[in-house]
């Protein structure tokens, strides 16, 4: 009974508090209302700790969001985690974790921005390694010390933030802009969003968290961590611009989306496919964000949350039918097995894609538009474009492995009914998937964009995607015969295939070297000098004296007699 009340309790507040939120954007959508509440915690003589709340439509709007998926995700963990023995404490990490992102939302303050930021990659510890087992743990490591640099970089932001006198940063933004030496604070900004969000160089920890429950992948690769990163630089704008490091980050963030498009390619583990997909949007949201279109990466992360959260749901629901195997080889003809699943997976794979009047169009298209508008070198406009395609590529390449191709019956299904728990959270989501694009769309812009292109340019975008539709179909026929010719670009192809070596450089290239060192700190410092001089040197000593004490105090003739004829040669030495 307690297993039940935990997650209908918990599912109902967040569905209760995500229909509060929703009807406040309205309201403060339609009379353009910022509301900004501060809350006097402790008051001492002049001293006073201030809780400060910031609620415009952004915060709310995301809040929403982000507490739709969540209850979501409740409800499909009372049916995914039913055999889990401590549900209630698996639920109870979940929900912090939503209350650290709420936090960092509607946070107009640099420190609380940390505590929820903090929050947020301790308790996504907690979750990664939750399985116990040596890959969760690595993984877990990988990812809360990746996770660390964009920390370090908010503490440096908040000590260099003393000079102004508070830090309510959201004050300062156009001051800061002028001030050349507060440049500062915008690189370390851009810094931590990059480690939060997975960009290039910090991206090996994304895939490695995978580790984690797949309903916690659904919470945690849609709206909420990887999304805090762009959600901060959101709401670091207008500091942002004119900004040498923004052109850095057009680039990285371009690589990281061509990059993990590639990866996916070649990956056959389920998670990870989804996984390095979520990847490449989150470089296409910071390489908009980068050109200074931010309500356009706001709308692109809302979109992108509904039907990548869906994903993560059909994911786990295959995983279970098939005995815990995430390999896609194994897989096959699902359709016909799980019809309600494939429906769901299909959907949210072609949102993903940007199939029109799906979620992922609305967002997917506006940015491609945009940048073919922009000034923009070939490159970047290249990378664009071939990341879209690819991502077709890998999203019709998933779908013949799973619900096309032959069964491969290595794995014997688990045949049971399909779980109308589960189903029921999914078409929450599967609803959004199909309306946000639309309905943010109206929402989120005043005037509709109006983009004036030649007709190959507005046309790019079809070309593209039905190039990589091409291209996925047949990867995905592809036998034996064929698979040998990747034998004669091994180098190659196992450069692509592993995220180009960044998870081996991250770990044994950087992570060994500091760790060795801190073994070596250890031994000399704690385990060595210090410690013969200090609590070990002192323990020695009185150990010693006490020894000398106790021989004293055995009230032995001969101890007395010999310290006697002590006493009196040290009393001739001394009146000689």
């Amino acid at each position: 009974m307690n297993k039940i009340s935990i997650c209908f309790m918990s599912f109902f507040f967040l569905f209760f508090f995500m229909l509060m939120n929703f009807f406040m954007m309205i309201y403060f959508i339609m009379n353009e209302m910022v509301l900004f509440l501060e809350w006097e915690i402790v008051s001492f003589n002049s001293m006073s700790i201030v809780m400060s709340i910031l609620l415009d439509w952004m915060s709310l709007i995301f809040m929403m969001f982000v507490l739709l998926i969540s209850s979501s995700v409740i409800m499909y963990s009372k049916s995914y985690m039913s055999s889990e023995l401590n549900l209630d404490r698996f639920i109870i990490l979940v929900l912090l974790f939503v209350f650290s992102m709420i936090l960092l939302i509607i946070s107009p303050n640099i420190i609380s921005i940390i505590l929820g930021w903090d929050g947020l990659g301790l308790v996504s510890y907690c979750l990664v390694i939750y399985y116990q087992n040596i890959k969760s743990y690595n993984a877990g490591m990988l990812t809360v010390l990746s996770n660390r640099i964009g920390d370090v970089m908010i503490l440096m932001v908040i000590a260099w933030m003393m000079n102004y006198g508070s830090w309510n940063f959201i004050f300062y933004l156009d001051f800061m802009n002028s001030d050349v030496s507060m440049k500062f604070i915008g690189i370390m900004i851009i810094l931590a969003g990059m480690t939060k969000s997975a960009q290039i160089p910090f991206s090996s920890w994304l895939p490695a968290a995978m580790a984690a429950p797949t309903p916690v992948s659904a919470l945690v690769h849609s709206s909420t961590l990887v999304t805090a990163g762009i959600y901060l630089l959101i709401r670091f704008n207008t500091l942002l611009l004119d900004m040498m490091f923004l052109k850095v980050l057009l680039l990285l963030s371009g690589l990281t989306m061509f990059m993990a498009g590639i990866c996916a390619n070649y990956e056959f583990d389920l998670k990870k496919i989804v996984a390095l997909s979520t990847l490449s949007q989150l470089g296409l949201m910071m390489s908009i964000l980068s050109m200074g279109f931010y309500e356009l990466a706001f709308f692109h992360l809302l979109t992108h949350a509904m039907f990548k959260a869906l994903l993560f749901m059909c994911s786990g629901k295959i995983i279970h039918l098939m005995n815990n195997n995430q390999d896609i080889r194994l897989m096959g003809g699902l359709s016909l097995y799980i019809p309600l699943t494939s429906l769901c997976l299909n959907i949210s794979n072609l949102a993903l894609c940007g199939i029109p009047f799906l979620a992922g169009f609305y967002s997917k298209d506006l940015i491609l538009e945009i940048v073919s508008m922009s000034n923009l070198n070939f490159l970047v406009y290249n990378l664009y474009y071939i990341s879209t395609g690819l991502t077709m590529f890998y999203t019709i390449r998933l779908l013949m492995y799973l619900m096309v191709n032959d069964y491969n019956l290595l794995v014997i299904y688990n045949l049971y009914e399909e779980d109308y728990i589960m189903l029921n959270s999914m078409f929450i989501l599967l609803f959004m998937s199909l309306v946000s694009g639309s309905f943010l769309s109206w929402m989120i812009f005043s005037y509709p964009y109006m983009i004036y292109l030649p007709f190959n340019m507005k046309m790019m975008v079809l070309y593209v995607v039905f190039l990589g539709m091409m291209m996925g179909w047949l990867i995905s026929n592809m036998n034996i015969y064929s698979m040998n010719k990747f034998m004669n670009t091994y180098n190659l192809s196992s450069f692509l295939s592993l995220m180009w070596y960044m998870p081996s450089l991250s770990t044994y290239g950087l992570n060994y070297y500091f760790l060795n060192l801190g073994q070596n700190l250890l031994k000399e410092i704690d385990m060595g000098w210090t410690e013969l001089y200090s609590s070990q040197g002192l323990n020695k000593i009185i150990k010693y004296y006490s020894v000398v004490n106790y021989i004293y105090q055995m009230n032995n003739f001969k101890i007395y007699l010999y310290s006697f004829i002590l006493l009196i040669v040290y009393l001739l030495l001394l009146f000689k």
